[in-house]
């Protein structure tokens, strides 16, 4: 067992020079030096005046605070760790092996997704994620493989403690869905999920065949970051709107009112179309879907590097063979190909269930220089 000590200190040795340089990638001085400059700015004697302003300058604080707080709880584990496995060694004692085991896996974990976050220097790669699903050419077939990618990447959110809340829905004809939309709240969930916006293809035998041949299905994935309501960037006039309210309908079970208050609205100058049904009242619907329409409008104009908003045309991306970011195989063989980065995985069912790290792990690498 002592063996197994000195193994798990030599892994925890090598980690040393990664964590350092997680510390230079954050750049944890500067954050320390610019966080006492903000909160010098709090001190002062107008500061509070203006109470925008200031929440900003409260948030900021706080994000420092949490990424040189949790460098250095890091920090102090790793090196906690290694001085345990010493002590161990030294006095021959292997009633700590199971604790030092876990610590190093903990500290593995955790260097690993510190890692991951130095790639997420987008603008809004902290912000909220949400996520459209539409099926594409192919009737009930299409909508139930739009309904799996609804599921997987639901529980890709849970497995990662984000909130996933619901926000419309609208049911297949026979099987799936027609349309569905979620945000995944928490940090980062956007530049994680970036990863996922396209199309995806799947191959599979069809249950809904009943000659049992394989089909092809197409259902696209959009995703948008989240943006916060004081962004003005984007200026929504009423005449180029058109809302509706319409009973709520689908297999949101008790997360839908099954009431008049669900809200549709058109965006008549690029045909864009949100809908939102799963809060309590009309007016947070409207409210909810009016944000979710500046977030698409505002991703598209970055996206494609507009200079005005009506330069948007909305999304004309087809929904079929040639334009897929990824497949999903389930017969002959079984396999998750990513079209961009090739990386695969074999074991389908895992995919389906929401491990998909893989994926976004491979983007995130092959996109680090901040194109994305």
């Amino acid at each position: 067992m002592i063996i197994a000590i000195e193994e798990a200190r030599s892994k925890l040795i090598a980690l040393r020079k990664t964590v350092a340089d997680l510390g230079v990638s954050f750049r944890i001085d500067e954050l320390k030096d610019k966080a006492e400059e903000l909160e010098a700015q709090t001190l002062a004697e107008n500061f509070w005046n203006d109470a925008a302003a200031s929440s900003k300058v409260l948030q900021a604080i706080k994000q420092m605070k949490d990424k040189i707080e949790l460098h250095e709880n890091l920090s102090r584990r790793l090196e906690d760790a290694i001085a345990l496995c010493d002590m161990a060694i030294e006095e021959n004692d292997e009633s700590v092996t199971d604790e030092i085991k876990a610590e190093l896996e903990y500290i593995e974990t955790e260097t690993e997704k510190q890692r991951l976050e130095t790639l997420l220097t987008g603008e809004y790669d902290r912000n909220n994620a949400v996520l459209s699903f539409h099926p594409g050419a192919g009737g009930t077939e299409a909508q139930d493989w739009a309904m799996m990618l609804y599921r997987m990447y639901t529980r890709w959110g849970e497995r990662h403690g984000y909130t996933v809340k619901l926000i419309d829905w609208l049911d297949g004809d026979a099987a799936g869905i027609k349309s569905a939309t979620i945000t995944v709240e928490g940090e980062f969930a956007y530049g994680f999920l970036k990863s996922e916006n396209g199309v995806h293809r799947l191959v599979r035998i069809s249950p809904f065949d009943a000659s049992g041949r394989r089909q092809t299905s197409f259902a696209s994935v959009e995703v948008m970051p989240e943006f916060n309501d004081d962004d003005d960037q984007i200026v929504l006039r009423d005449e180029d709107l058109e809302i509706t309210a319409h009973r709520s309908s689908g297999a949101g079970g008790q997360h839908i009112n099954k009431t008049d208050s669900a809200i549709r609205i058109v965006h008549i100058p690029t045909g864009i179309v949100v809908g939102c049904q799963t809060e309590r009242s009309q007016l947070q619907n409207k409210e909810t879907a009016l944000r979710m329409l500046k977030s698409k409008l505002l991703e598209i104009k970055m996206r494609e590097k507009l200079a005005r908003v009506e330069d948007i045309q909305g999304n004309k991306a087809n929904i079929e063979w040639g334009s897929q970011i990824r497949s999903y195989v389930f017969m002959p063989y079984t396999l998750a190909k990513d079209t961009r980065t090739g990386y695969e995985v074999g074991d389908i069912n895992a995919v389906m269930d929401g491990e998909i790290d893989g994926f976004i792990d491979a983007y995130l690498k092959q996109n680090a220089d901040g194109s994305v």
